[in-house]
Formats: structure tokens, C-alpha cells, sequence
């Protein structure tokens, strides 16, 4: 009896790869519900398992676009104002 395989052999995600990514997702999630307090210990979990750091930047900078569609291109971090 032969088992079905639901995707092929290359398509599959190593144990490594699924882990980074689900980590990604999680520092995603937590910065979409405003869970800042979790983001630094997702960020350390990620650098630990491999995630370099350019992922992690693409991840806030995705979250900073999507959430701030519409408004002026400003620096969105913060806006220092001289007195």
C-alpha cells in the first residue's frame, strides 16, 4: 500500500525552515495586535534559530507599510519637531 503524499519532496519545508518562518509569523501577529512587550522576546527566539536579520526588518517594514497606508511618507518612527 503505497501513502499519498499531499505535496512534492522539493515543496517541503526542512524542520529549521518551518521554524523560522513560524517564528516570523508569531513577531508579525504581536506587532499587528500592538503585543510590543512580546516583539523583543520573538526577535531574540528568531536571531536563535537562524532568522537574520534583514527578515526581520522586512517583517516590521511590511507592518509599517500596511498599517500606515494612506498617511504622508513621513519618517513613521517618530517626527522630531525643533523648538
Amino acid at each position: 500500500m503505497e501513502n499519498n503524499v499531499l505535496i512534492k519532496e522539493e515543496q517541503a519545508l526542512g524542520t529549521d525552515q518551518l521554524l523560522r518562518l513560524t517564528t516570523l509569523v508569531y513577531f508579525k501577529e504581536a506587532l499587528v495586535n500592538q503585543q510590543y512587550e512580546t516583539c523583543k522576546e520573538l526577535i531574540d527566539t528568531a536571531k536563535t534559530i537562524g532568522v537574520n536579520a534583514g527578515e526581520i526588518t522586512a517583517v516590521i517594514a511590511e507592518y509599517l507599510n500596511a498599517s500606515h497606508q494612506g498617511k504622508p511618507k513621513t519618517n513613521r518612527l517618530h517626527t522630531i519637531k525643533e523648538v
